[in-house]
């Protein structure tokens, strides 16, 4: 059984969303996403609109999903550890860079576990920054 493992925020869930996760199951057979917990979310990112339980029960319910969990605060190779990848499919707009998370996980004692990243959904709403931006907008009209 090949073991991928995607990850993200998924505060808004979005066409751009389902295409990831579409992609990351077709690289095997069970397919684990890992969801930022609040506190990761507040420090990279935003204030989350969702709490992160609700998130993993959304996500989770989702087809492509297997499985769904809420990653540690700031340990990310705590939770690659917990889910014993094969695969870690990145989102097309995470900030890692294949070469140096396939480099950090050698270096943390990870062998075997490839890198890859998924591509852009087509959608011109498939981000959150998106959707937010055009609810803000349609708010000042």
């Amino acid at each position: 059984m090949v073991r991928v493992m995607a990850s993200g925020v998924f505060d808004l869930i979005h066409p751009g969303h389902i295409s990831y996760l579409k992609q990351a199951k077709a690289y095997g057979d069970h397919l684990t996403v890992v969801i930022a917990c609040d506190n990761t979310v507040r420090r990279k990112k935003h204030e989350p609109v969702t709490p992160e339980a609700m998130r993993a029960l959304i996500v989770g319910s989702l087809k492509p999903v297997d499985e769904a969990i809420v990653g540690n605060d700031g340990d990310f190779f705590e939770t690659v550890r917990r889910v014993n990848p094969d695969i870690i499919v990145l989102g097309y707009d995470q900030s890692f860079k294949e070469e140096q998370l396939q480099a950090d996980l050698e270096a943390h004692g990870f062998k075997g576990i490839r890198v890859v990243r998924a591509t852009e959904a087509a959608d011109d709403l498939n981000a959150t920054r998106r959707i937010v931006a055009k609810i803000r907008e349609m708010g000042s009209q």
